[in-house]
């Protein structure tokens, strides 16, 4: 008998109506030696039937299988499967999704080729009930290439992250000789079973293919055993899981392991449960922190540093079981981004809440509970989403609801003098027709930490919805505090509703369809109104809203909403707007003088971009300009311009017909430069990383995608160079034709040129205006301090951390120096109260040549900003504190900065400080090195940059 390449154990429990489909994605596959083996739990429907079904139109290549009784889980009719498989290698598949097309065939050929125990590949989501066809890919950085590990500690996030047993394929002597069976009786079966298999195996391979489609239903009638979070029973079991995981990573001494482990339950695992706490009983709760906290009490204090603010504030307020203040942080949790505590100050530091951090026996508390890197404090309270508590809700049983609310006040920075006044607002989800209906409070008043308001709302003579697809409506409150406006979510903050009354409303539509808002508590605790039906005759009346949901008169209406819908979401598509920019756009005449200026994809008005428009401005050229902008509306913009913001309709039709393109990153790649546009590519700083086709990531890139790299950077009519290091460099690695340079120097420069020829003239250091709007002692050195953009392991943009303690920086050297700290664009600082008139964070400026002017001297690590200040001749420090890795990094460097530095270079906190306190020292000792930097890498920096171009490209002189 011809032995099966690989069994695919599919388990099945009442899904007579999926099962065929998953059956059918093994039948399909491209590896021909597969064989199903499905193993039915005791369905009480015709699952086994099915089966049988199935069994008898395949025969020898699907078996089916009963259990006597069901098992209540996925534990015991999978290892029914593994006995039952007769297959070299076993996999594992669930009734309800499916395996990608090619799954066991690249399976088993990594298996053969390796010869490893376990192969793993990538597993996919498929949100069934989204509209837009959602996937999300699980864990995609653990397969972003093949790998193949002798053992799970050379890549611990494995065990840590994907705990699925149903991606991957086994050896099946494997699985019998080590005796791995799943669990029976306990859920979250697959941690424990992955975790065995992980640490038995003798080698491991993982695959960057796509192989298991989990297929997920966010709305199902039935939740599935992970998803049942509010029965205590669940977290009985995966509290049980956890112990018996932890035990067999003790047996092995995998510490390390261990301690990555209890990050990931702290920042996965309590959250799921955490989120729902404010929705349920104190019952729960009490039961819920008697478990949570006996297990908190194992986990190693190593992996509190690897989670964020949030996550260890909810674990410490748990074990605190001080629900006052562990409810709003876990609300916080589930709505990213909201503030709901009012926070406290101690000591010239920002804290959580004011519980807890005076207590001199808790010396956790505010390590814990410490969120001044959050910047609550720093950011405009328009930039905050504030926590709104519903308090009370009353109805009147003929239409109208008064809600009462509380809003947090942080730090109480809405004052008591501050005018104030609300309107409360519902808003349909989904915006067709009349979008909102607004209701102004009756109350608004100051309560110190929050304020309070009260709101009546006459929603059956007043609100009239379609009544078919805006069936549901968020409810806003509107904030007018001293002229700034905030717009916050009403949390139902754990409010009981059952027993609020339906509210009649008057669809325009049809009241067949609906004629009811009842109250609903979504998923993140917020208060909607749900359109329904009541009536006498609820029954009759339910049928004529399920005829009329489900008939041919809804079916049209439906079908022509979804349309609309579908060709307005199109039109302002990426897709879309792309097509009319090449199709419609570029078909119009290039109009001349129409120049489109852009300066770090929209983010601000600086740089070298800047520069030339004002200059351009300054010798009275007559064009039209058009500044580009990023975000919800354009700050610190020039008024005189026209703003259009990125992407826009605007924004392409400017575009197409401008006749210069001028900026300093890049223009969005899949825009085509017409034949008539100039394009002035001013570039953002010399490279000291690799950049473009040197990067090895690039040149790894496939055909399509390089060609399209190659093809935006083509678009360059002119790249500026300010040295002949550019030319080999960024010159060379975006592979530019000579004739394209313009060896011009940066126009951004051309400021600090002139304040270094000025101070040499004159000797003196004139700090100007910006030093007085800073707020800056007169009597003490200025330095600024400009790190070079920074991201986490995945990539992802994040606030930026400090590398030393801003506060002994300011305690040690406050007295001499003040510290500008600017961050790159894309992150993000916040700082402490207590160093306030010592430390300046200045990140919001957009341009940062004037602060350059302005500092005595600088400290960055490996910005490009070293270049430009090169031009200034004055003290710079280098704070590489992370040197080996940022320069052994894959993508590499052009030279060792630590040979060609000008100025010391510090890898400690302790360095820093003492190369800060001998300034003047470093001053004159490095006066050589930094006049050989700057003729090597700033030779073309002669201050008429943006002059030259000018006149080169505007003015009659130059055509």
């Amino acid at each position: 008998m011809h032995v099966p390449d690989v069994s695919v154990v599919v388990i099945v429990y009442n899904d007579e109506e999926r099962l065929p489909t998953a059956v059918r994605s093994v039948l399909d596959q491209t590896l021909h030696g597969v064989e199903v083996v499905i193993v039915d739990d005791c369905s009480k429907d015709r699952s086994y039937a099915v089966a049988q079904e199935l069994e008898a139109a395949h025969p020898g290549r699907v078996r089916a299988f009963r259990l006597p009784e069901n098992s209540g889980g996925c534990g015991a009719p999978r290892n029914h499967g593994i006995r039952q498989a007769a297959g070299t290698y076993v996999m594992f598949l669930d009734s309800d999704d499916v395996l990608e097309r090619n799954a066991c065939r690249n399976m088993l050929d990594a298996a053969e080729r390796t010869g490893s125990d376990l192969v793993s590949g990538m597993c996919v989501r498929v949100h069934l009930d989204n509209r837009w066809g959602k996937t999300t890919e699980w864990y995609p950085w653990i397969y972003s290439r093949t790998r193949t590990l002798e053992s799970i500690t050379e890549f611990p996030d494995l065990l840590v992250y994907d705990t699925l047993s149903t991606n991957k394929c086994y050896r099946r002597s494997f699985l019998l000789d080590q005796g791995l069976e799943f669990p029976v009786g306990i859920h979250y079966e697959d941690l424990l079973f992955s975790a065995q298999a992980y640490v038995a195996a003798r080698r491991i391979t993982l695959i960057p293919n796509q192989v298991y489609r989990w297929n997920v239903v966010e709305k199902a009638a039935s939740k599935s055993i992970s998803n049942r979070r509010h029965e205590i029973a669940n977290f009985v079991h995966r509290m049980e899981i956890h112990r018996r995981v932890d035990e067999l990573l003790a047996s092995k001494g995998y510490t390390d392991i261990k301690t990555a482990k209890d990050a990931k339950f702290l920042k996965h695992d309590l959250v799921l449960h955490l989120r729902d706490l404010p929705l349920l009983g104190d019952a729960y709760r009490q039961e819920f922190a008697r478990l949570a906290n006996g297990y908190l009490a194992t986990i190693d204090p190593a992996a509190y540093e690897h989670v964020t603010h949030l996550q260890a504030i909810c674990a410490y307020l748990l074990g605190k079981e001080d629900w006052d203040n562990l409810l709003p942080a876990a609300d916080a949790m589930v709505n990213k981004g909201r503030l709901t505590s009012p926070l406290a100050e101690r000591d010239g530091r920002v804290y959580w809440c004011a519980d807890h951090i005076d207590d001199p026996a808790d010396t956790e508390a505010r390590r814990i509970l410490d969120v001044t890197g959050q910047g609550f404090h720093t950011t405009p309270l328009t930039g905050l989403t504030l926590g709104n508590r519903l308090t009370s809700y009353e109805d009147d049983g003929r239409g109208t609801v008064t809600l009462s609310g509380s809003i947090v006040n942080p730090l109480r920075r809405i004052g008591p003098d501050a005018k104030l006044s609300a309107v409360l607002e519902l808003r349909a989800r989904r915006q067709i027709g009349v979008r909102s209906f607004s209701f102004p409070a009756a109350t608004v008043r100051h309560a110190g930490d929050t304020i309070e308001w009260t709101a009546t709302a006459d929603i059956a003579g007043t609100v009239r919805p379609l009544g078919i697809v805006d069936a549901v409506w968020d409810v806003r409150l509107r904030l007018d505090a001293g002229g700034e406006r905030i717009v916050t979510r009403v949390s139902t903050a754990g409010l009981d509703l059952d027993a609020a009354a339906r509210l009649r409303v008057r669809p325009r539509l049809t009241r067949l369809v609906s004629d009811r808002f009842e109250p609903e508590v979504t998923k993140k605790g917020n208060l909607s109104y749900v359109l329904t039906a009541e009536g006498p005759a609820a029954v009759r009346t339910q049928a004529l809203i399920t005829g009329a949901m489900h008939g041919k008169a809804a079916g049209v209406v439906k079908r022509g909403l979804r349309k609309a819908l579908r060709a307005r979401r199109n039109l302002g598509s990426g897709e879309q707007k792309v097509r009319v920019y090449h199709e419609v756009f570029s078909k119009l005449p290039v109009k001349k003088g129409l120049v489109v200026f852009e300066s770090h994809m929209g983010k601000q008005y600086s740089d070298s971009p800047k520069a030339i428009y004002e200059e351009m401005v300054r010798q009275g050229v007559p064009f039209e300009a058009v500044w580009s902008y990023a975000g919800a509306k354009p700050t610190g913009f020039p008024k005189e311009a026209t703003l259009v913001k990125r992407w826009s309709w605007q924004y392409l039709r400017a575009l197409a017909q401008a006749e210069f393109w001028i900026d300093n990153q890049g223009f969005p790649l899949a825009l085509a430069k017409r034949e008539g546009t100039t394009y002035i590519q001013t570039w953002h700083g010399s490279a000291l990383k690799r950049m473009g086709f040197h990067e090895p990531r690039t040149k790894a890139q496939g055909r399509a995608a390089q060609d399209r790299f190659q093809a935006a950077v083509d678009r360059f009519d002119h790249f500026l160079v300010r040295s002949e290091h550019d030319v080999r460099t960024l010159a060379k690695g975006f592979r530019l034709r000579d004739e394209v340079l313009l060896r011009a120097g940066y126009p951004r420069n051309d400021a600090l040129v002139e304040a270094h020829r000025a101070e040499a003239q004159s000797g003196e250091r004139v700090r100007g205006p910006l030093a007085a709007e800073l707020g800056i002692d007169p009597d003490k050195r200025v330095l600024l301090y400009a790190p070079t953009f920074r991201a986490n392991a995945e990539g992802a943009v994040e606030g930026f951390a400090f590398p030393f303690d801003v506060e002994e920086f300011a305690d040690r050297l406050g007295d001499r120096f003040t510290l500008l700290v600017r961050t790159h664009y894309l992150n993000s600082v916040s700082l402490p109260p207590s160093v306030a008139g010592r430390v300046v964070d200045v990140s919001r400026h957009h341009d940062i040549t004037p602060l350059l002017a302005l500092a005595d001297g600088l400290i960055t690590d490996y910005s490009s900003v070293m270049f430009d200040y090169a031009v200034l001749d004055r003290p710079m420090l280098f704070f590489a504190y992370d040197y080996d890795s940022y320069a052994g990094d894959i993508r590499g460097t052009y030279f060792d900065l630590k040979e060609k530095a000008p100025g010391p270079v510090v890898a400690t906190p302790e360095e820093l400080f003492q190369a800060v306190a001998a300034f003047d020292e470093a001053d004159a000792k490095y006066a050589e090195a930094r006049q050989r930097f700057l003729t090597e890498f700033g030779e073309y920096d002669r201050g008429d940059a943006a002059r030259r171009i000018v006149e080169k490209f505007f003015t009659r002189s130059g055509k």
